[in-house]
């Protein structure tokens, strides 16, 4: 095999691939040896057909397209490398003619990764963002923490905002029950908003036995189009009343829930994890002013496919997030009746920005060869192994050379806008 650099134009690299007879050759060999068994030649059993009399029956270039496509998939990688091209889709391909006991050329045309001049990226102004701490942060995680670690009581009084009703209720438009508007024994925290507006509110001051009806009016942008803007009546019974008991903040709470012998211990800690948080939330939030101020800076030209293939990207994870929860795109569609094509329409100027900081924080690496080291990658792997309960060495095998790869690359981004961070002036 042979790699030919041609011409490049814009983005677009055209370059071709020689194959020796001998090469061409040794590919149809393998071709036949690899499909024999699907032919059935008179006076031979299946698979047993030598190449020639399956050439004779079903023609000379029987075996070229399995040669061809085998010599191309194995080699086309080894011609970007030897070429050090960095593609960014898949080649337009131009083969040359082919005929048994010759070799033959393939031309390609792709689309190549951009070459990017990234300027202003150090000395970066950009103001300091306060990590500050207050007493009151404390004492507010503390009642989170109160919250997270309460309890639900009955109780035999109103219901006051705040407090968890079970109810049933009918739902009734005029003298039509309408569907989806029934249930039984159905929590719902007052002041929660999780109901129709005005719902909640009537609740107020029932007591456990109580029937109430309660009157609203659909919102008019209302999911369902049948009780869109509508008046309705829901007929409720309230079973019980509870409401939220908080443990109270003493020692003995510090021990239930932390590693902490003391109430004094817990608020340290607690601050201490707070201050650690808000350090990191402003470093962050500092280097996306960095990266703002340098993507407004630079001005590159993004070939269509790459946003495209971000769009893409962004698409596959909502998917994966929705699956989470127990639906689908294709469910969301049709639930908020939106056409696909028009929701890519929508991630277009996001997915644009993130392609352009990626490439503009790449060229930093690339101008200041910041480049990932086997320390680097030993660390990320670790990270991962802890976090999979896994074998170092095991998440290096499942990962495979290109999915490291893909690591490589993650850890020159991050090294790259740690650098840019570092040389921003502050103020």
């Amino acid at each position: 095999m042979k790699a030919t650099f041609i011409s490049k134009e814009k983005n677009d690299v055209k370059f071709s691939i020689e194959f020796t007879p001998e090469e061409f050759e040794q590919a149809q060999i393998k071709a036949y040896k690899a499909s024999k068994h699907k032919f059935t030649i008179d006076g031979f059993r299946k698979g047993k057909a030598p190449r020639s009399i399956i050439e004779m029956h079903y023609g000379e270039g029987i075996f070229f397209e399995d040669a061809v496509n085998d010599l191309f998939s194995e080699n086309y990688p080894k011609a970007l490398d030897e070429l050090e091209l960095d593609v960014i889709d898949h080649p337009n391909a131009e083969f040359g003619g082919l005929e048994k006991g010759k070799g033959f050329t393939v031309t390609l045309t792709v689309p190549v990764y951009p070459e990017v001049e990234v300027k202003d990226y150090k000395g970066v102004e950009i103001e300091r963002i306060s990590d500050e701490v207050t007493a009151e942060d404390v004492d507010k995680e503390l009642e989170n923490l109160q919250k997270r670690n309460s309890r639900m009581v009955l109780v035999e009084r109103p219901a006051k905002e705040g407090d968890t009703v079970l109810i049933d209720y009918e739902g009734w438009v005029g003298d039509t029950q309408f569907e989806g508007g029934t249930a039984e024994r159905q929590p719902l925290k007052l002041g929660s908003n999780t109901f129709i507006p005005g719902f909640e509110e009537q609740l107020i001051g029932a007591l456990p036995g109580d029937e109430k009806d309660v009157q609203v009016t659909f919102p008019e942008e209302y999911h369902s189009q049948d009780l869109a803007g509508k008046e309705a009546v829901f007929k409720c019974k309230v079973h019980e009343i509870k409401e939220e008991e908080l443990p109270e903040l003493n020692d003995d709470f510090a021990k239930d829930v932390s590693e902490c012998d003391t109430l004094d211990e817990l608020k340290q800690e607690t601050e201490e994890n707070l201050k650690k948080a808000a350090a990191s939330r402003a470093e962050s939030q500092m280097k996306n002013s960095v990266l703002e101020k340098v993507y407004e800076a630079n001005e590159i030209d993004i070939p269509q496919v790459m946003v495209e293939d971000e769009i893409t990207n962004m698409m596959h994870e909502f998917d994966q997030q929705l699956r989470g929860q127990g639906m689908g795109l294709e469910q969301y569609f049709e639930y908020l009746g939106k056409d696909p094509q028009d929701f890519r329409g929508e991630l277009k100027d996001d997915a644009y920005k993130k392609v352009k900081t990626r490439m503009l924080v790449s060229a930093v690496a690339d101008a200041e060869d910041i480049q990932a080291s086997e320390e680097d990658l030993d660390k990320e792997i670790e990270l991962m192994a802890i976090q999979y309960k896994l074998d170092a060495d095991k998440i290096r095998e499942m990962l495979g050379v290109q999915n490291l790869g893909f690591i490589e690359k993650d850890i020159r981004i991050r090294k790259a806008v740690d650098f840019m961070f570092e040389q921003a002036v502050i103020k």
